[in-house]
């Protein structure tokens, strides 16, 4: 029998801003690395995790995509056919933190899209801000070297203390026995905010996760009172506010691959 690809991954989020003045956070956080064929299984295996209901650990499938609550699997295959990526049905797993007593927010969420050989063909970072907004930056992850370099013009108003005329650089380690994420945020004179993730693999069981419940108590609920706090620290700085300029032109950007 093939052992699960589902996972979790326990770690932290790193935040280090370096212009006009100094800034930084961490915090402890863990996320699901969920294959989009195996949470039904997991809904019918795990007794403190459920998907589209209420548990003590859940996901809702209306918080990704289009977030219509339509399966998640043909939106992205719909994205990454339009992209001009055929992956021929290929495992897609998802790095995200799942809603803990009912209360989920995710400031980024990766989607692992992988061939019918097993070979990652692409990846997507779905990207959540405070004001209820959702994009995602969908970029070619070829060749299996570890780490992946790509890159993105920034599409979408994350935070009120950044505009919008800045590129990405993504550094990506995708998830094995650990996976570890870090972006560079740049304008035009040089790089402003650094921000990494990195966990290291445990077995996804209801033991586990009612250890993590414990050491990571209402997980998401920290991460969006720590987003506040932060602006707030921000603002002491008199770092300035950035009116938000609009919607992004589009639910996704393409970028491309740089290494």
């Amino acid at each position: 029998m093939t052992a699960p690809a589902s996972a979790l991954y326990v770690g932290r989020v790193e935040h280090r801003r370096i212009r006009p003045r100094p800034h930084a956070l961490a915090y402890r956080v863990f996320w699901m690395l969920l294959d989009l064929d195996e949470i039904d299984d997991l809904h019918r295996r795990l007794k403190v995790f459920s998907r589209d209901r209420r548990n003590l650990f859940s996901f809702r499938t209306a918080d990704y995509g289009d977030r219509s609550g339509r399966p998640l699997r043909p939106q992205v295959e719909a994205r990454l056919a339009e992209a001009g990526i055929e992956t021929g049905g290929g495992p897609i797993r998802l790095l995200t933190m799942p809603r803990v007593l009912g209360y989920g927010f995710n400031p980024i969420s990766v989607f692992f899209c992988h061939r019918a050989d097993g070979a990652l063909a692409a990846t997507i970072y779905e990207v959540h801000n405070t004001f209820g907004e959702i994009h995602s930056y969908l970029i070619a992850a070829e060749g299996g070297a570890r780490p992946i370099l790509q890159d993105s013009a920034k599409a979408f108003h994350v935070s009120p203390f950044l505009t919008r005329d800045m590129a990405y650089r993504f550094r990506l380690a995708p998830p094995g026995d650990d996976v570890a994420l870090h972006i560079a945020a740049s304008d035009g004179e040089g790089p402003m905010l650094f921000a990494s993730l990195a966990g290291n693999r445990r077995e996804l069981t209801d033991g586990a996760l009612l250890r993590l419940l414990v050491t990571h108590p209402l997980l998401t609920l920290k991460v969006t009172a720590a987003i506040h706090w932060h602006a707030l620290l921000l603002l002491a700085k008199r770092i300035r506010l950035i009116r938000h300029p609009g919607p992004a032109a589009g639910d996704v950007t393409v970028g491309r691959q740089s290494g």
